[in-house]
């Protein structure tokens, strides 16, 4: 059972991720994200890591791609674009490059590592001694979060919500001012 789940989101990770890079529609590349960080969600799952999952889900599924399709249409990049047209000559070429480099390197560094791709036996471990207790993962970072880390944990918050009110206002004004809509000036 374990291992058809994993090919099912394995499958649905694959094709969000191809989506997102070949949807030539941004609303529709966001929407594939999603569908991607579902799927990663339910390996996190598979995994027993209940607290990635949690976050996979109302982090990055729930908050970022919120904030992706927000500024989508906030920007108004929904509209089609010659993409045969190359802004930055030899752009493509170079990425071409960067990516084939680091896949090399990706593959180099498995082939000559010692501990294999899973790393060593210690990092499979619990987290600390209170596991041994009956106390669970979750319940550790959860401790650690809201004891030792509190006020940079509502710090963060706070940030988050200032930039999104400050986006909405900036939005607005730009609106009123009549600066929002087509780039170009034609109207």
């Amino acid at each position: 059972m374990e291992t058809a789940v994993f090919i099912v989101c394995a499958v649905i990770v694959l094709a969000g991720a191809l989506g997102v890079v070949l949807a030539r529609n941004p609303v529709h590349a966001a929407l594939s994200l999603v569908g991607t960080l579902f799927g990663m969600a339910v390996l996190f799952l598979n995994l027993e890591a209940h607290f990635l999952a949690a976050v996979q889900v109302i982090v990055y599924a729930g908050a970022i791609v919120v904030l992706f399709l927000f500024v989508i249409m906030l920007l108004g990049v929904d509209r089609l674009e010659d993409l045969s047209v190359e802004p930055i000559t030899g752009q493509r070429t170079l990425a071409a490059l960067v990516g084939l480099g680091t896949f090399g390197l990706a593959v180099a560094f498995l082939t000559v590592s010692v501990s294999g791709a899973t790393g060593d036996q210690s990092v499979l471990q619990s987290i600390g001694d209170k596991t041994a207790a009956g106390v669970s993962n979750l319940r550790q970072i959860a401790d650690v979060l809201f004891t030792d880390y509190v006020y940079a944990f509502e710090a963060t918050a706070a940030l988050l919500t200032i930039s999104v009110v400050g986006a909405v206002v900036m939005s607005r004004r730009m609106a009123r001012n009549g600066e929002a809509g087509d780039p170009s000036g034609d109207r």
